[in-house]
């Protein structure tokens, strides 16, 4: 019997009644030769299994030896070793968060090279049907396709599913920013309160919430008028510090869920958290090593958001007293200030709390008589708007907000306002006719008469039969 040569693969017939294919694919990472079995019920359909692991070797795009992880797992190493290396901090807890919600309970037990687009598919119905917004739902779709993409490039899977996935469409959120009319409502309402000047910054230069809360005396230049937003203010996520994150918060393992009447945590806004879960990891914040969260000075997403931005001259005084009413708090109370150098600080010298700073803004709208909206409309998107409807190119509208593309600055900018009234109007006046009032007293109605005219077909009739 002639020996088989090198990398041909072996079909056979076993003692157990199965057909099995054996396919030589290389050589392991320990030197070993890497062997991998295919089985079938008949002879074609292991054939056909065995030609296509032949194809994907020869293609070179053949999955590593050894057992691929599951999705949980894979999502794990992906988090901590790879994105974590890329990503801001708040996006990376917000990775983790949707990882552990969504998509662990969903495919998590899942093998990557099992992992069907049924699969996602099934969970992401079932999201939606619990209530999840649809940009929930396209969020994890592209959290979970990134990690998959990655798993990809390694080979521990021949393709990603993903992208044979089409995930829930996405209406563009509607803006809803101040009119000129309501920031002045609400300026107002703000001017009573020792924050007014953090308002008047949001409102009147379109700062992020986290820029304004984080913007620091050292990168304000009064002389100048020119704002640095080099910083932002974040409440992170902490995380274990310890060697077993499980037992660390084992007082705080809730694996019910909480009764209808529950009243532990009748003061929650969120209503009653979650149960855990078998091998719960959460609670970090009671860990007595635990890092890298609550507040914290985290620099902008992108280096654009690093651009100087002009303070307009009249905000200048209100900046200048707020700095003297700092130094005399800090001199009555020397041993209790804690200089972090931030512009809107507490009466110790703390950053103001993002939390309360949203509060804050929902009390002010209900001062105002405004109804509801985003923080987010009743800023950025506000001054974008204003600054539109006040004349200013959509161009220098983007270097004030500092966007990397004016297509991003359109989205921004409401068109609303009066611009689009007047333009309406002179677009009437260029060729509408003058449109007698309806007040002015009418046209006499047309008199009934009897008497054919001459143009009538009757009367044509008539004259062609008397010229016959």
């Amino acid at each position: 019997m002639s020996r088989k040569p090198n990398m041909e693969s072996s079909i056979y017939l076993g003692s157990d009644g199965w057909w099995h294919g054996r396919v030589t694919m290389g050589v392991k990472p320990d030197g070993s030769p890497d062997r991998r079995h295919r089985r079938a019920r008949t002879e074609p359909e292991v054939t056909r299994k065995v030609r296509a692991l032949e194809k994907l070797r020869d293609e070179k795009r053949a999955p590593k030896a050894g057992r691929v992880p599951t999705v949980a797992q894979w999502m794990n190493t992906y988090l901590t070793t790879i994105a974590s290396l890329k990503l801001k901090p708040r996006s990376l807890d917000d990775y983790w968060s949707k990882t552990r919600n969504d998509i662990v309970p969903g495919v998590g037990q899942h093998r990557l090279n099992k992992l069907e687009p049924e699969h996602l598919e099934t969970m992401y119905a079932a999201m939606l049907s619990k209530g999840h917004a649809p940009s929930h739902v396209l969020k994890v779709h592209r959290i979970l396709s990134r990690a998959l993409k990655i798993a990809h490039r390694r080979r521990m899977i021949v393709e990603n599913v993903a992208v044979l996935v089409d995930p829930p469409t996405v209406d563009e959120t509607e803006t809803n920013p101040f009119t000129q009319e309501e920031a002045r409502a609400f300026l107002e309402a703000a001017v009573k309160r020792p924050t007014f000047v953090r308002w008047l910054v949001g409102v009147g230069m379109g700062f992020r919430q986290g820029e304004t809360l984080g913007m620091r005396w050292k990168y304000v230049d009064l002389e100048a008028g020119l704002f640095h937003p080099r910083w932002q203010l974040q409440r992170l996520t902490w995380k274990h510090g310890c060697a077993d994150p499980h037992a660390c918060g084992e007082r705080l393992h809730r694996f019910e869920p909480c009764p209808a009447d529950c009243t532990t945590h009748k003061g929650y806004k969120r209503g009653c958290p979650k149960p855990c879960g078998k091998e719960c990891t959460r609670h970090a914040s009671v860990c007595p090593d635990r890092k890298g969260g609550g507040l914290a000075f985290t620099r902008p997403k992108t280096k654009k958001s690093w651009q100087p931005v002009p303070i307009p001259p009249p905000f200048i005084p209100p900046l200048r007293d707020l700095r003297e009413l700092q130094e005399q708090q800090r001199a009555a109370a020397p041993e209790l200030w804690q200089n972090f150098d931030v512009v809107f600080a507490r009466p110790d010298g703390r950053p103001l709390d993002p939390r309360q700073d949203w509060e804050e803004f929902k009390e002010l709208l209900e001062e105002a008589g405004i109804d509801d909206r985003r923080l987010y409309d009743g800023s950025r998107h506000t001054a974008g708007t204003i600054l539109n409807e006040l004349g200013v190119p959509l161009v220098t509208i983007m270097e004030i907000l500092r966007h990397t593309q004016v297509t991003q600055t359109r989205r921004y900018v409401k068109g609303r306002s009066e611009q689009s009234r007047d333009a309406m109007r002179r677009m009437g006046d260029a060729f509408l006719p003058q449109v007698p009032s309806q007040t002015e007293a009418p046209a006499p109605a047309p008199v009934e008469t009897r008497t054919e005219t001459t143009g009538t077909r009757a009367a044509r009739d008539r004259r062609r039969r008397r010229i016959r």
